[in-house]
């Protein structure tokens, strides 16, 4: 893809089709409605529809492969665009006594909205947080299920601007003057190779938590008592762990690396164990267990030094 099919890409598809889905509902709500969404969905097929593609959606980002989830999320903003086009909220506001469709069309559209946030707030999380913003509410999988009804959203405000192809290749320009000067200098030049060489492909730093962030995740050592790959799925391994005072059945998308699964048995890994349990397709998965790698054949579980026991809380 090249500079120009990306910007009109995400021209296109982030703020035409999603941007506007919320910002053409919320401007109807806002002025007819005091913000109040609806109490009752308009269509409770439509929205069981894209709560339906949750499982879908999120073992395609357990199993890292990002472009055909956002393929299936996209697809659902065209059914949500549809939707609003074949309602015609703009017909309905100017017709006499039916402020009551016009809530329920307008309250539809912004639920689905909050659904296809949902699906692309692990990749887009500042997008996301400004629309947790917008509707007051925030964005977790475990709660896309359960709709927004007769809930007040806030005043709506532009989330995302529209690219300008020539101010994306100013940005380049000032990248590679920049990069210009670091190649430039031996010395530079002479450290960043050695680091390489030695580290590998380093993924940036992720931004800045607070410790209270940190403090929400209870991170366990768990003792492997069975693990087997998943017949019908290329990526994952099921795992049976101990957990000290109960047993938990998890997912995890290293099956290529780790082609016999069965020698895991009886070694101690680290798992979020306090992560909301997720249904798939084989089963429910309590927890994720930590690996460290760039994805694939490239990924090494965490473990802990000898002496620790199931249960043991990390910190």
């Amino acid at each position: 893809m090249n500079l120009e099919d990306f910007v009109q890409r995400v021209n296109t598809d982030l703020v035409n089709k999603l941007v506007n889905l919320a910002s053409r509902n919320a401007g109807f709500i806002q002025k007819r409605f005091d913000g109040k969404l609806a109490a009752v969905l308009d269509d409770q097929a439509l929205f069981n529809e894209f709560i339906a593609q949750s499982e879908q959606i999120a073992t395609y980002y357990e199993n890292r492969e990002f472009g055909k989830a956002i393929r299936e999320i996209m697809a659902l903003t065209d059914k949500a665009n549809k939707y609003i086009d074949d309602k015609a909220p703009w017909v309905i506001a100017k017709e006499e006594g039916k402020d009551a469709e016009l809530q329920a069309v307008c309250s539809m559209g912004i639920q689905l909205f909050r659904v296809l946030m949902g699906y692309l707030k692990p990749v887009l999380p500042k997008l996301a947080e400004r629309a947790e913003a917008f509707l007051q509410a925030e964005l977790t999988w475990a709660n896309l299920a359960q709709p927004l009804l007769n809930h007040q959203i806030a005043p709506f405000k532009a989330l995302f601007s529209r690219l300008d192809g020539k101010q994306i290749e100013a940005m380049i320009e000032a990248s590679k003057a920049e990069n210009a000067q670091v190649n430039a200098a031996p010395a530079v030049k002479s450290a960043v190779k050695n680091a390489n060489e030695s580290t590998g492909a380093i993924e940036p730093i992720a931004e800045t938590i607070t410790i209270d962030d940190f403090a929400k995740l209870d991170m366990r050592v768990a003792k492997v008592l069975k693990c087997e790959a998943v017949p019908e799925s290329n990526k994952l391994l099921r795992f049976e762990l101990d957990l000290g005072d109960h047993k938990r059945q998890v997912f995890s998308g290293i099956k290529a690396a780790y082609d016999k699964p069965e020698e895991l048995e009886g070694r101690f890994v680290i798992m979020v164990a306090n992560l909301a349990p997720r249904k798939m397709k084989f089963g429910v998965s309590e927890g994720m267990i930590l690996s460290a790698g760039t994805g694939g054949a490239d990924l090494f579980l965490l473990s802990a030094d000898e002496g620790v026991t199931a249960g043991m809380q990390v910190k």
